[in-house]
C-alpha cells in the first residue's frame, strides 16, 4: 500500500470499499472486479489494418501540415507553369488541366477516406452507446435490488425521479437565478 492510498483509509467508509473485493490493500476501485467494460479496448480489438490506414490518412488531410504542402505544391505548379522561371520549365499551360485532374483525384480518394473513417467512428459511437446502456442497466438492477433490501417504496422514487426528469426537461429558467 502506497502513502497515496492509505489517506483515504482514514475514512470509514473507504475502508469498507476496499474491504469489499477481499483485499484490503488501499485500491477502492478495481475495474476487472466490478465489470467495468473498457470502451477502447473492446475498440483497439476490433480496428484492422485498413481502419487504421483510413484514419492516418484523413489524420494527415484534416490537418494544417497537409494545406502548408498543398499551398507550396499549387504555387510552385503555377509559378512553373506561367513560365516566370522560363518557357521550357512548362509542362502544364494554363488553365493548369493536369492540375486540376490531379486535384480531382485527389478529392475523390480524399472523400473516400473520410466516409470510411466517418462509418468507423459511427460504429464506435454505437459501441460506446451499447455499453452505456449495458452499465446503465447493471446500476438499475443493483438499485433496484438495494433499493428492495433497505424497503424503499419502489413506486414513490419512479414519481420523484418522474418529477425530475420533467423539471429538467422544462424551458422555464430555475427560480432564484
Amino acid at each position: 500500500m502506497t502513502e497515496n492510498t492509505s489517506a483515504h483509509l482514514d475514512c470509514a467508509a473507504c475502508r469498507a470499499i476496499d474491504a469489499f473485493d477481499g483485499v484490503t490493500d488501499g485500491v477502492l476501485f478495481s475495474p476487472d472486479k466490478f465489470h467495468v467494460a473498457d470502451e477502447r479496448k473492446r475498440w483497439q480489438g476490433v480496428l484492422d489494418a485498413q481502419d487504421r490506414a483510413a484514419d492516418r490518412v484523413t489524420d494527415f488531410a484534416g490537418s494544417l501540415r497537409f494545406v502548408y504542402i498543398h499551398s507550396v505544391w499549387f504555387g510552385i505548379w503555377v509559378v512553373l507553369n506561367i513560365g516566370i522561371l522560363g518557357a521550357s520549365l512548362k509542362f502544364d499551360p494554363f488553365p493548369f488541366g493536369l492540375l486540376t485532374m490531379i486535384v480531382s483525384l485527389e478529392a475523390i480518394f480524399l472523400s473516400t477516406f473520410v466516409m470510411v473513417s466517418q462509418n468507423r467512428q459511427a460504429k464506435r459511437s454505437d459501441l460506446r452507446a451499447q455499453m452505456d446502456f449495458e452499465t446503465n442497466l447493471r446500476a438499475e438492477i443493483w438499485a433496484i435490488h438495494i433499493g428492495a433490501k433497505l424497503g424503499i417504496d419502489h413506486d414513490h422514487v419512479e414519481d420523484v425521479v418522474k418529477q425530475a426528469i420533467a423539471a429538467s426537461n422544462s424551458t422555464e429558467a430555475p427560480r432564484g437565478l
